[in-house]
């Protein structure tokens, strides 16, 4: 009896232990799709960011170097080594050129380390206009630079003339896990709100016209659709585990239940790209029994042809580019000794950032931890894990609070801004939106339009939160003001008008209790900061 109850564990527990590898196993194919999706990202970002090139990256705009390192105390980035418009720009020409050859799988371990060190670099050089989007995107490039990317659909599989079926590693467990922890640590914090639990909280954040864009504005005259939807999307995100715990085609209802709901965040409300950037580290998650069922579909639509045509071209294509080194064997091996004590490296220090959080862990402490302190206070006040916290601050991979739309409820405000200015004139104007009129009044029925670029909202967030970033801006407008519009400005005030949002006016702006709050006065002849009284609009 001892004997079969020894051999039932000894095949229990490897049967446990090939499910768990097949959890955590991550497809070639669907390494392949991630390392296009970032790099295609990245491209997008830059072209985003290039249209508020000047404003936001250039000594001429209101976010200067000195700012920007202020800012960012002691990150790092590229672009903290010149303040020349000129090259400034051609270190986004070269950002783009690296992740083009991210996009081909070309040197790609080298190119993700790159991509991932322009992409924190330009998040530092600009740190007013980030959103959770930029959080993500860096987290999930940190775990690119160690999985095998290049395993197929790439310059390098051709060159090594093989291609990598899946990966299966602790990183790989960890890169999915960035995606399960956020999710999950998103649902806990909204679990606290009555709103969230009833689905109720969606039908708000729909009300909120300064994010609700193209469908978005049509659905909320559906309340009861909306509010089905933020139950499930509630519900998901406490599922969210079982991403990994699931695997095969098992895994494909829940994927495609997140996916989902990104796509239909991205028809709906404009916060930049968080949908795009989710969706590309859900990627990972794809298993290859769905490459299987897409095989098996092109086979029937008689596609699978034209693939085996193109397929000896594409790899002939890749090897015409140079490999610039040879591939040694004790190269290879110094390579995979490095990537080991990386990989070291990353796991010891997570091990020891969770365990100076638990309270078990006072040991290491220098001192007891108050019950009062934050956890990443906790970190920060110890000798190891504060070492480890500068590090992880410095390179922009610190893990947030992935309070998106939670805290004690959701977002039940609308809000835009008038700047009321005067010029030499006498006149009374609005420099933010334009110069019209002095009005207290919606500057267009859908407040999206009134920031020329998703990133504005965010900066704009920095200002009404910052009062030297206000200056900054102030300043910035009593300069350039007579340049573009022939007029001189005495004062500058900043004001941000809030609407309350209720259940029963989420498609009813008019009935919205409103209020202003002045963020900032400015004297533009003394370059000083004032207290004017430049009326008292009735609101």
């Amino acid at each position: 009896m001892s004997g079969t109850a020894t051999s039932y564990a000894t095949r229990a527990g490897s049967s446990a232990w090939s499910y768990l590898r097949e959890c955590g196993r991550i497809d070639g194919r669907s390494l392949a799709l991630f390392r296009i999706a970032i790099a295609l990202l990245v491209v997008a970002d830059l072209f985003s960011r290039a249209r508020n090139f000047s404003f936001y990256y250039t000594d001429d705009g209101a976010v200067t170097q000195s700012v920007a390192e202020a800012s960012t105390d002691d990150a790092f980035s590229f672009f903290y080594y010149t303040s020349d418009p000129s090259l400034i720009g051609g270190l986004f020409v070269l950002h783009g050129v690296v992740a083009l050859l991210l996009l081909v799988g070309y040197k790609t371990r080298l190119m993700t380390v790159l991509t991932f060190l322009f992409v924190i670099s330009l998040d530092h050089h600009n740190p007013l206009v980030l959103s959770y989007a930029d959080t993500l995107f860096r987290l999930l490039l940190f775990w690119a630079m160690l999985l095998p990317l290049g395993a197929r659909w790439s310059v390098d599989a051709a060159h090594r003339g093989e291609i990598r079926a899946s990966f299966v590693g602790i990183v790989g467990l960890l890169a999915m896990g960035q995606m399960v922890m956020m999710y999950f640590i998103n649902a806990t914090n909204k679990h606290g709100s009555e709103l969230w639990r009833s689905g109720e909280a969606a039908v708000i954040v729909f009300g909120i016209d300064e994010m609700t864009f193209l469908i978005g504005d049509q659905l909320r005259v559906v309340p009861e659709l909306l509010q089905l939807g933020g139950w499930v999307w509630f519900s998901i995100l406490f599922a969210s585990p079982l991403l990994i715990l699931l695997h095969g085609r098992w895994r494909l209802p829940l994927l495609a239940l997140f996916a989902g709901g990104h796509l239909s965040f991205a028809l709906t409300v404009r916060i930049g790209a968080f949908a795009y950037v989710a969706i590309a580290g859900l990627l990972l998650f794809l298993p290859r029994e769905l490459y299987a069922d897409l095989a098996s579909l092109a086979r029937r639509l008689g596609l699978v042809s034209r693939y085996q045509r193109l397929r000896p071209r594409a790899i002939r294509a890749g090897r015409r580019l140079p490999r610039l080194w040879p591939g040694h064997p004790r190269v290879a091996q110094l390579r995979q000794t490095a990537y080991v004590l990386v990989v070291a490296v990353v796991v010891v220090a997570l091990v020891v950032s969770a365990a100076l959080v638990a309270p078990q862990a006072g040991l290491l402490w220098e001192a007891d931890p108050s019950p009062d302190q934050e956890p990443d206070e906790r970190i920060q006040g110890s000798t190891i894990g504060g070492e480890i916290y500068d590090v992880a601050d410095t390179f922009g991979v610190t893990q947030p609070e992935w309070s998106i739309f939670a805290g004690p409820g959701p977002r039940s405000t609308d809000r835009y801004y008038v700047f009321p200015a005067r010029t030499e004139d006498g006149d009374e104007i609005d420099v933010y939106n334009g110069g019209r009129e002095l009005t207290f009044e919606r500057p267009s029925e859908q407040l999206q339009t009134q920031h020329d670029a998703y990133r504005e909202r965010f900066y704009m967030n920095s200002v009404r939160r910052s009062g030297w970033v206000a200056r900054l801006y102030a300043e910035h407008l009593c300069e350039t003001w007579p340049e573009q519009h022939g007029q001189n400005l005495t004062q500058i005030e900043m004001h941000e008008v809030w609407e309350r949002i209720t259940t029963d006016t989420i498609d009813n702006h008019e009935n919205r209790d409103q209020f202003t709050n002045e963020l900032y006065t400015y004297d533009c002849e003394l370059d000083a900061p004032i207290n004017i009284d430049i009326g008292d609009p009735d609101l």
